[in-house]
Formats: C-alpha cells, sequence, structure tokens
C-alpha cells in the first residue's frame, strides 16, 4: 500500500508549452490521482488579485448582519442554495462547525413532483439585493466562468492521461452541467469537533482556493493527516467519488476535514456534469485496470455512505452502493447532509 507524507505541488504552466510538455504534464497529473488524489496547483492562469477580490467579498458577505443573511437562507431553496448557519450541514451524521453560502450553477427549475427527484435539484440562485452586497453576483458569475474554464483544461490533461482524446470527459458531461460554488467561513474548530468532518468530495473534480489560515488535513492510507502546505495563490486540486468511479478506482477519492486554529475563509468550486451523466467506465487502457486490481487500497475504495446506510451503521467512506447518475449521487449527498431541508421541501 503506498503512502506519502505531503501534498505535492504541481506547476500547470506546461499545460500552455508543446505537445510533449503537456502529455508529461497530463502523466504528473494522473499518477499524482492515482496515489494521492491532491496536489496543490500553481501557475493556473488566475491572478492573484481576482482571487484577492473574492475573498475581500467573502469577508464582506460574512460580516453582514443576521437579517441580511436571512434574505437567502437556505432553508428556503427548495434547491438547495443559499446560506447555512454554522452545524446546517451534516457530514455522516456529525454538524460541520463552519458558515457558507451555496451557489449552483443556474438551470430552469423543473415541475414539482419530476422524476427522477433529483431533477429537482436544477433552478436559480439566491441572489442578494444589488445594495445589500454590491457586486456580489457579478464577481461569482466570473469565478463560475474562470474556475470552469481551469476545470475544463485539468479534465483535458485527465484525459490525455489516461489514453482518452483530449475532449472524452467534456463529452461525458453532457450539456446542462452542474457545478458548485461553495464560499465557506470557519471559525476556531470547538474541541472534539471539525469545521468539516471527514469525507469523499461526492463530485468530480474540486478546485479549492484555501485562503491564508491553515486547517485542510488530508488523510494518507496509513490513517496519519497530512496538512496541506499554504502557497500564496495556489488552488488545492482533489478528486471526487465520480471520478474515482468512472475511472474504476484508478483514480481516488481522498478523505479529508478541516480543523481550523482559528477563523479561516476558503471558497470551492466543485465541476460537475449533468445530473443524468452516468457512472459507464471510461474506456482505460487494460494497465490501469490491472493497477487498480493489484492495489487493495484501490480495490476496495468506496464511497461516501447514504443516509439509510448511515443509521444502519455501515462505515463513513464504506458504502458498497454506486449510483446510476451524477443526480443519485448528489440526491443522496444532500439527503444525508440535510436531512430537514429535504423534510421540508420532499416529504
Amino acid at each position: 500500500m503506498s503512502n506519502f507524507a505531503a501534498i505535492p505541488l504541481v506547476d500547470f504552466g506546461p499545460w500552455n508549452g508543446t505537445d510533449g510538455q503537456r502529455d508529461a504534464l497530463a502523466v504528473e497529473v494522473r499518477e499524482i490521482c492515482h496515489e494521492i488524489g491532491f496536489m496543490v496547483l500553481t501557475n493556473h492562469g488566475i491572478e492573484g488579485e481576482f482571487i484577492d477580490d473574492v475573498f475581500a467579498m467573502l469577508e464582506r458577505l460574512f460580516a453582514l448582519p443576521q437579517e441580511k443573511k436571512d434574505l437567502i437562507d437556505k432553508r428556503k431553496s427548495p434547491h438547495f442554495r443559499g446560506w447555512e448557519g454554522e452545524g446546517a450541514e451534516y457530514t455522516n451524521g456529525r454538524p460541520d462547525i463552519r458558515e457558507q453560502v451555496d451557489l449552483w450553477t443556474e438551470h430552469p427549475a423543473r415541475p414539482r413532483g419530476v422524476e427522477p427527484a433529483y431533477l429537482h435539484l436544477l433552478g436559480p440562485n439566491q441572489w442578494f439585493p444589488e445594495e445589500v452586497l454590491p457586486g456580489f453576483q457579478e464577481l461569482l458569475n466570473q469565478w463560475f466562468e474562470r474556475l470552469g474554464a481551469l476545470a475544463g483544461q485539468l479534465m483535458e490533461c485527465f484525459s490525455i492521461g489516461l489514453g482518452l482524446d483530449p475532449n472524452h470527459l467534456d463529452e461525458v458531461f453532457g450539456t446542462e452541467q452542474m457545478s458548485l460554488t461553495k464560499l465557506i467561513r470557519y471559525p476556531k474548530t470547538p474541541d472534539g469537533a471539525a469545521g468539516v468532518n471527514a469525507h469523499h468530495d461526492a463530485g468530480f473534480l474540486t478546485i479549492l482556493a484555501p485562503g491564508v489560515t491553515p486547517g485542510l488535513q488530508v488523510e494518507a492510507p496509513d490513517g496519519s493527516w497530512i496538512p496541506v502546505q499554504h502557497v500564496p495563490g495556489a488552488f488545492v486540486i482533489n478528486i471526487g467519488e465520480m471520478l474515482q468511479g468512472l475511472t474504476g478506482n484508478y483514480f481516488v477519492a481522498t478523505p479529508h476535514r478541516v480543523i481550523s486554529a482559528g477563523e479561516r475563509y476558503a471558497a470551492g468550486y466543485f465541476h460537475g456534469p449533468s445530473l443524468t451523466t452516468t457512472l459507464e467506465p471510461l474506456p482505460i487502457e487494460q494497465r490501469f485496470v490491472d493497477a487498480v486490481a493489484a492495489s487493495p487500497r484501490h480495490a476496495n475504495a468506496g464511497f461516501m455512505a447514504t443516509a439509510d446506510e448511515t443509521a444502519a451503521g455501515v462505515g463513513d467512506m464504506a458504502s458498497d452502493h454506486k449510483p446510476a447518475t451524477y443526480g443519485e449521487q448528489l440526491w443522496n449527498y444532500f439527503c444525508r447532509s440535510y436531512p430537514d431541508n429535504v423534510a421540508a421541501h420532499y416529504s
């Protein structure tokens, strides 16, 4: 079983170089996604000034008085979008000590009662009135556009590394793609708790601007927790369960958590496909399939337990259930993490 003692630093600059430099970068990234599932990405093309603007907006957002935050309370949204306070989200049945705003790609809402139920996740965001938080909607729409473009480049890099056509993963993603932006404020983590408890990300690809306060930790195969180093202007990149499933566990979704010694801000972008995207295995080379079979860690890699499995005592990340579509995966996530919201809107 391979182990790791640090999260690797990857220079993404060669992506804009020669074909040979691109191919070498794709191999480097592929091996990291296979062995670790996490990397710290530099030279990614997003200016530091833009990231600074986003974090300045986060500070303004979370400094708003409660009555202003209540304007976009997530409990009002049947599409699970908006603001929520500390402890509102649960990970493996335990509350996460963080305050956050969730924004998703906007699509026309489907009629109530639509089947499958996960299509209810499509809909509008809740936005503050412009006079409450000037520039918020414009800046976050730019964030979606720019981080989405970087995610598209990374998906091309993954495709090349796996021996596929560069556009293969983008074509798998379909035409009604559904990505998440999560804006987060962590207070100092109380003893015995976590800002966010140990988990896998549910989707495909996460791009995180982690801020300057440490706290993000990644679990190594030997059970030790590795702190993610701070690199100014860099993004933390990690793999989600859906990409693990598509690659037949060749790429791994690695457990991680946040325990913060002080107030911490972070902004995450979670790149996702159409809700109807299926988990059909990618046509990867046999040597990758053989590598999974030869590694108990990869061959036995599970998904986060569903709400019913958690209640039945299944381990946090030991589920044998493999959802058929991305939409089913997200619906499992919301039922597990927001049981009260689901009951209120979809009893």
